[in-house]
């Protein structure tokens, strides 16, 4: 059943991208509200294959690639939605909506077996973990299409074009403020994450720390996302700066995550 909500989940988005990219070249508002409702209807899909995935498999559907890139493309989608009433910014939707369509249809590439989990991966931690480690993601996922709108808004101004997507880009200042905003949510839930990684390696493996490809990764895009928080804190990094630099901090965070993924096959290389 999960595969049959998937399908339908990623058919929606596809037109919702198409309806968004329509936006982007007319301009009106009509066709926003009309994205943002089908948007709404493909992330109840998204949430009907998270919930009968996570009744299959019995646990939290986060193990495999394919489950791994469907349950990030729900947290992205998810936070995305709070911050659209939260903020107003409706324009983000067109640039989430195709980001989450492609994590989709890379998983669809993938396969779909439910992997038994680990006795040794067994634990009340699991989710907790997978859940403060995603959702850490979902935000520098945000930071990130905040950035690359922030690089397009000021190439409209600094080559003095009041045309395209001038019109429907925020302003520069609210765009640095809310890819700000997002790391600053983003760094502790991460921090969070790898503090619950390293207590479940020791609850299930005896050790802190294994110094396994995804702990070292883990490490290096904490380390990355730190010096960019103290740059803004103490150096004044603002604006093209930020966006840069998160960018390139976020291509390490999800290169690392399918990389490794692929070549451990499972959720933290452990199968049954």
């Amino acid at each position: 059943m999960n595969q049959i909500f998937f399908y339908i989940t990623s058919a929606i988005y596809f037109v919702t991208t198409i309806v968004y990219t329509w936006y982007l070249i007319s301009h009106r508002d009509a066709t926003v509200n009309t994205a943002r409702k089908i948007l709404l209807v493909g992330f109840a899909f998204h949430t009907f294959t998270i919930i009968s995935r996570w009744f299959e498999a019995g646990r939290t559907p986060a193990t495999s690639l394919h489950e791994s890139l469907t349950f990030f493309g729900w947290i992205v989608m998810a936070l995305y939605i709070v911050m659209l009433y939260r903020y107003r910014l409706s324009i983000l939707g067109a640039f989430v909506t195709p980001f989450v369509l492609l994590l989709l249809i890379t998983a669809s590439l993938l396969p779909r077996k439910i992997i038994p989990l680990a006795p040794v991966l067994e634990s009340y931690w699991l989710p907790v973990h997978i859940i403060l480690a995603f959702l850490g993601n979902a935000f520098f996922t945000l930071a990130f299409l905040f950035g690359i709108m922030y690089l397009l808004q000021e190439h409209y101004l600094k080559d003095h074009k009041v045309g395209g997507l001038y019109f429907v880009l925020p302003a520069l200042d609210i765009l640095d403020e809310m890819n700000y905003k997002c790391l600053q949510y983003g760094f502790p839930l991460l921090t969070l994450a790898i503090i619950t990684g390293a207590i479940w390696s020791e609850y299930t493996l005896g050790s802190y720390w294994l110094w396994k490809p995804r702990q070292i990764w883990s490490l290096i895009t904490w380390l990355m996302y730190a010096v960019l928080l103290h740059g803004r804190l103490t150096s004044g990094w603002r604006g093209r700066k930020a966006a840069i630099f998160s960018g390139v901090a976020f291509c390490v965070l999800i290169g690392s995550f399918i990389v490794i993924n692929l070549v451990s096959g499972a959720g933290h290389g452990f199968i049954e």
